[in-house]
């Protein structure tokens, strides 16, 4: 019999511990459709997503075909609910500062990894969407990379950079759909409020949809893109 989960907690006298492990990640790269150097758009997908996924929306948003598109897919990887995907998840609460320091480290690499196999302007725009909007903002501040912009859909500003005020932002588009429950309207505000207080500047869209992506936050992702280039 399997013990409820409850009941399976360490002991209060269990040291927990933690320790490096080396695991390979996976993103998926389309580069730009001219010859010559070209931007980076960097996206990482949503919660219970997979890259895959993420690369298909960047290629619908009007004017990426410009851009080289990299879609990183989170190291934490289980089956979809129907067990049909391989889907991923960035991180949960538990050894949250050391998951966002690997994060952090995969991304860089993937980044250099990109740059090394593909003519680059050096220019890069991250973009993010539900659980991967953190990701998107961590990219854009702790990289060190020359990032252009960020795109973020459905998902707010991490807790950690929520004291931004000494941050360099780049500009910033951010997107809700009217009937989001999750990334609500007071969280937009607020996520607004803080980026602003830093200095970046924000575009906010706010269109009618969920949860989602849609045509008109594609849009205003696309008009981004060629401001931002």
């Amino acid at each position: 019999m399997v013990a409820p989960l409850a009941d399976a907690v360490a002991p209060a006298q269990a040291a927990v511990r933690t320790i490096p492990a080396r695991i390979h990640g996976r993103y998926l790269v389309e580069p730009a459709d001219r010859p010559g150097a070209a931007p980076l758009l960097v996206g990482f997908h949503g919660y219970g997503e997979h890259a895959e996924r993420h690369l298909a929306e960047l290629r619908r948003i009007p004017g990426s075909s410009g851009w080289t598109r990299v879609a990183v897919q989170a190291l934490h990887r289980y089956y979809s609910a129907d067990r049909r995907h391989v889907v991923g998840s960035w991180m949960t609460r538990q050894d949250r500062e050391l998951a966002i320091t690997d994060n952090i480290t995969y991304v860089r690499d993937v980044v250099h990894a990109v740059r090394r196999d593909h003519a680059t302007t050096g220019a890069v725009v991250y973009c993010g969407f539900s659980q991967g909007v953190a990701m998107a903002y961590r990219a854009a501040r702790q990289v060190g990379d020359r990032c252009r912009g960020v795109i973020v859909l459905a998902g707010d500003v991490p807790p950690e950079l929520g004291d931004a005020s000494d941050a360099d932002w780049p500009p910033v588009l951010v997107g809700r759909g009217t009937t989001d429950d999750w990334y609500t309207a007071d969280k937009m505000d607020a996520d607004r409020a803080c980026l602003e207080a830093a200095g970046a500047a924000v575009t906010p869209i706010v269109f009618d949809g969920g949860h989602t992506w849609t045509d008109a936050f594609r849009e205003a992702a696309g008009r981004f893109l060629a401001s931002v280039r």
